[in-house]
């Protein structure tokens, strides 16, 4: 499992294991990182209410690692949120997954971290082009079956649809993902803490030494 592989690579101190591994890296290999990193956004996240798809929900990661986004938050309400490895391309790799098993306690974890919860709706208030003023926000995204629970849509104080011309009223949810995180992202310059910036580096090191594990094992880590 990618989630146990990634704890694993974070098992040791960020430091150490980016004196460890940097050596083995080229410089140009060190700056792409670094750069990449750099302009990553804890203050845009998304959470994903009980996804039922392994292929949309790997497509919603895609979209999130391509938009920088760190933090993806899910609600596994009745099933475990897999992701088709094949659509998510390694991106799965680059994001942070949190697991929540009810709604109350993915919104408890988005107030604690001061995000405003913004729902999609095709009736919304909001446009995309809005989001991008929003300090902090998490965009929520409902099931491909059932939408966004009512218990989720309550805690959201707005909402924000995606203007179409067409005789359809509603996109696939990663393609809706992608379009909402595209005009939230615009102009926002990375934002991740210190702590998380080196905790990112040291992750994206172990991805790129071939037998890092190995190479870690022998300096004592």
């Amino acid at each position: 499992m990618l989630e146990a592989t990634i704890a694993r690579a974070e098992a040791q101190d960020a430091e150490r294991v980016i004196e460890a591994l940097e050596p083995l890296v080229y410089e140009r290999r060190r700056g792409r990182l670094q750069e990449v990193i750099g302009q990553r956004l804890e203050s845009v996240s998304v959470l994903f209410d009980a996804p039922h798809d392994p292929h949309n929900g790997a497509a919603v990661l895609r979209s999130c690692e391509a938009f920088g986004i760190q933090y993806v938050h899910v609600i596994e309400r009745t099933e475990h949120f897999l992701v088709a490895p094949s659509v998510a391309k390694g991106s799965q790799k680059w994001v942070d997954l949190l697991r929540h098993k009810t709604a109350d306690e993915a919104v408890a974890a988005a107030k604690q971290l001061d995000l405003e919860l913004v729902s999609t709706h095709p009736e919304g208030e909001l446009l995309p082009t809005d989001l991008a003023a929003i300090p902090r926000l998490a965009i929520v995204l409902g099931n491909e079956r059932d939408g966004i629970t009512d218990d989720l849509t309550r805690a959201c104080a707005r909402s924000v649809r995606v203007p179409m011309r067409g005789f359809i009223e509603s996109l696939n949810v990663s393609v809706t993902a992608a379009i909402l995180l595209s005009a939230a992202t615009e102009g926002r310059a990375g934002d991740l803490d210190p702590a998380t910036r080196r905790r990112m580096y040291a992750r994206a090191l172990y991805y790129t030494v071939d037998r890092a594990d190995e190479v870690l094992r022998a300096v004592g880590l």
